[in-house]
């Protein structure tokens, strides 16, 4: 596993290739849209659906917690996919998630899918500001500078080895970053949809989430299409001088 590395308004931060960010200097992690028993509500609304997503996702979670050992996790809102979510939970699960955040210190920032405290333990708000970093679930328009923010669950669409990859990716600029939804049964909006190129008038970056590493590219202002040539980070061209794409 390599994360990569990034400054926002002078902190060096790691983008983990699970979705999560990591910001070395404040032992603090940061994951978005972890939506929590969002399969428990398509099965309530008839769709059949295996129910272990809330499982997958604490997994997910357990191994980044293992990596980095964060004194405080900030989790950018929409952890539990509705109001009713945390009192669906398997009593396991619940359990392993409360000894998480009895082991850690974390930040509940409140989202549009879970605007009340979850009953777990740790601070609940609608933003939180650590130095010159805010912490938010949904980016605010304008020359905000600073920011780390979810709700979008950005993906790219990249050609790889003859096919097109579809991934989920952080979006990045010198003023704001967007992370991704960690959450199993989590889509995701195209980084060319207007609501996000907005946030990014002159482009940016997005990184997008291989197996052991992210991949990186430019996006313009006004993006037709992901350019095809893609930079791993943490790791280079394989020996026959293709990039190593990420896997599905």
């Amino acid at each position: 596993m390599s994360a990569a590395t990034i400054h926002l308004a002078g902190e060096l931060l790691q983008l983990d290739p699970a979705g999560a960010l990591h910001w070395p200097a404040r032992r603090l992690l940061a994951v978005s849209d972890l939506h929590f028993e969002k399969g428990s509500a398509a099965a309530r609304q008839g769709s059949l659906v295996p129910p272990w997503d809330t499982r997958a996702t604490l997994d997910i979670l357990a191994t980044l917690l293992r990596r980095y050992r964060p004194q405080t996790v900030v989790a950018l809102g929409d952890s539990f996919h509705d109001i009713g979510a945390a009192a669906r939970l398997l009593a396991a699960d619940a359990e392993r998630l409360r000894a998480m955040a009895e082991a850690t210190a974390f930040v509940w920032v409140l989202g549009n899918h879970d605007p009340l405290p979850p009953g777990f333990r740790g601070e609940s708000t609608l933003e939180h500001r650590v130095g010159p970093l805010v912490f938010r679930h949904q980016a605010q328009p304008g020359r905000v500078m600073g920011e780390l923010s979810g709700h979008f669950h950005p993906k790219a669409s990249v050609p790889v080895r003859g096919t097109v990859v579809t991934r989920p990716c952080f979006i990045a600029d010198p003023r704001r970053i967007i992370l991704p939804a960690i959450g199993a049964y989590t889509g995701g909006l195209d980084v060319r949809d207007p609501a996000v190129r907005a946030l990014f008038p002159t482009g940016g970056r997005a990184f997008l989430l291989g197996q052991d590493r992210v991949f990186s590219f430019a996006i313009g202002a006004r993006p037709a299409m992901p350019p095809p040539a893609l930079t791993a980070l943490g790791g280079g061209p394989d020996n026959a001088g293709h990039i190593r794409g990420p896997k599905p």
